[in-house]
């Protein structure tokens, strides 16, 4: 079993004075964090009977395959020394730019590290239903979810629990994150007892979402959704992929590029008319290709095609499904 936990920042709020706490600034909810770890994780403590470790994370972790890697190693001794990894998102020191944002996404992205057999994601609610249960008491729960699609997504609507940052949208995400990777997912009610009793007699409490029968292999699925595109590079309408594998990209193929990223990181390979292609490392910055995009020397063009490094890397490529 691993864990993923937040509430630092609710256990370390009481120790700031009211004036401090006022508006709750990023940087007063980021001491509030420091000061709330360790009263976090001995609440944990207290719980069980078994020895406990904590996992701080940030996104960049997550996206950075070697650190990916030592995570999943990580939690795998942890494991086998019958340790509790507590995993929460490291939000001391983490940035709008480095953090995943709420819970959900987070154990979706742990549990395909972890190579976990089922994810369990608690809310306040039983699950899924076709209508907000809060507004709507005739609404029903849907019990089995075998494809997540647009209707999935408009049954979630937009956030109702007061507390943390997500709501059933981001459930749902994550839930897309999971069976994508051959995880069994469930929604269940966090707050009832019989939750999971019913789980441990290998029933259902609540929503299950089943997993791809074909599920994505780990390097495109941490491509696909784990890392996080750092800008784009637009390329003519006639760059074709060829039995939907990447080929080369020339520089007379390229048009243009948007943001601004550095050498290895992952860019959105998007054409001309605006369809999305796939997302991909970059082996140059967005510096040199916004070079090769504007200039008209084509012995340079020519050069750069000869290099012995392309343009985009075909490790872990993720071919996008629709513009």
């Amino acid at each position: 079993m691993v864990l993923v936990s937040s509430g630092s920042v609710a256990a370390g709020s009481h120790l700031f004075n009211d004036k401090s706490q006022q508006g709750k600034s990023i940087t007063i909810k980021k001491a509030m964090a420091a000061a709330g770890q360790s009263e976090m994780m001995a609440t944990w403590d207290r719980l069980f009977d078994f020895p406990t470790a904590q996992v701080l994370l940030t996104h960049a972790d997550l996206r950075n395959r070697d650190r990916y890697v030592s995570i999943r190693n990580t939690i795998e001794a942890l494991l086998s020394n019958g340790i509790l990894p507590i995993v929460n998102e490291n939000d001391t020191v983490t940035t709008d730019k480095l953090k995943v944002g709420d819970n959900d996404n987070l154990s979706a992205m742990v549990a395909t590290a972890a190579k976990a057999d089922a994810l369990i994601i608690c809310s306040d609610i039983d699950g899924l239903y076709d209508e907000n249960p809060h507004i709507n008491k005739q609404a029903k729960l849907l019990s089995d979810v075998y494809q997540i699609n647009d209707t999935i997504y408009a049954m979630a609507g937009g956030a109702t629990s007061d507390v943390g940052t997500g709501g059933m949208k981001t459930k749902i995400q994550a839930a897309e994150k999971a069976v994508s990777h051959g995880i069994d997912t469930y929604i269940v009610n966090g707050f009832k007892e019989e939750s999971f009793n019913t789980l441990i007699a290998g029933d259902n409490p609540g929503t299950h979402f089943y997993p791809y029968k074909k599920p994505m292999l780990d390097g495109v699925h941490w491509m696909r959704h784990t890392t996080r595109v750092q800008g784009e590079l637009i390329v003519s309408d006639q760059y074709q992929l060829e039995d939907t594998e990447l080929t080369e990209l020339l520089a007379e193929d390229l048009l243009s590029v948007k943001g601004d990223f550095s050498s290895g990181d992952t860019v959105l390979l998007r054409k001309d008319n605006g369809d999305k292609l796939a997302k991909v490392k970059t082996n140059y910055s967005s510096c040199l290709l916004n070079f090769v995009a504007d200039s008209d020397n084509e012995d340079f063009s020519e050069q750069l095609d000869k290099t012995h490094e392309p343009i985009l890397s075909k490790q872990y490529v993720a071919l996008m499904e629709s513009k």
